[in-house]
């Protein structure tokens, strides 16, 4: 009996595989990447976190605005905390002449109202104009038609 090897038809099976040095590449490619990677999802994490408290920040300071006016209770300056869920909003209401306009008696209401996200501090400033405090507008209650 007779044995006879028998040639290898396809060169590229044998040498099919990956070198050191392509390993290696492949490796410190994604030693560079992933990091990379890591800080941009963090980074996309605090800015959705931060946009939605800031929205969240918005509509406590429409709410203080809105209640101040209706009450009439900004003569003097005022600060509190607002909590939602889980959240605390630290707000404060101040007021001043407008600027633009000193004979068309309107006051300026700013609500400032500061948060936290991801321990950063964040502040959002809201502000409207209103009618001067009088006791002759608080006396008359009445309804007139």
């Amino acid at each position: 009996m007779k044995l006879t090897a028998t040639p290898i038809k396809n060169r590229a099976a044998k040498n099919a595989g990956f070198t050191l040095a392509e390993v290696l590449a492949a490796l410190l490619f994604l030693a560079i990447v992933v990091p990379a990677a890591v800080e941009v999802m963090r980074l996309a994490s605090l800015a959705g976190e931060v946009a939605s408290r800031k929205s969240e920040a918005a509509r406590v300071a429409d709410r203080v605005l809105s209640e101040s006016i209706v009450t009439t209770n900004w003569i003097s300056a005022q600060s509190g905390t607002i909590t939602e869920g889980t959240l605390d909003f630290r707000w404060s209401l101040s007021h001043q002449t407008w600027p633009q306009d000193p004979l068309a008696q309107m006051e300026l209401l700013t609500a400032e109202v500061k948060f936290s996200a991801q321990g950063k501090d964040y502040a959002v400033k809201m502000s409207t104009l209103a009618a001067p405090q009088t006791p002759a507008a608080t006396a008359n209650t009445g309804a007139q038609f």
